[in-house]
């Protein structure tokens, strides 16, 4: 399955193109890579999004091949293995303040 498509369809990201805009700007590696929108993606990869205000790495749990009939959960696509969340300009200004 192609990352851009299983970000949308695990529900990380809300839309296609979205998915696609994260992986070209670089915010997205693959087992410690950037990747392409088109990277084909396999169970047991561990994906990094690297959002503006937190990091989420993943790791693979099953990828679809997009011909199965049957739709599975997202939550039996991914699991969460760390999450960071990361200090906005606000927060640094007011913590430089004290």
């Amino acid at each position: 399955m192609r990352l851009d498509l299983f970000l949308k369809t695990a529900r990380l990201i809300k839309r296609r193109t979205g998915a696609r805009e994260l992986c070209e700007s670089g915010r997205v590696l693959v087992n410690g890579r950037e990747a392409k929108p088109a990277k084909e993606i396999k169970q047991g990869d561990i994906i990094v999004l690297q959002f503006s205000s937190r990091h989420v790495e993943i790791e693979v749990l099953a990828a679809p091949d997009g011909l199965s009939k049957r739709k599975t959960p997202p939550e039996e696509l991914f699991r969460v293995t760390a999450e960071t969340r990361t200090k906005n300009e606000k927060e640094l200004w007011n913590e430089n303040l004290s």
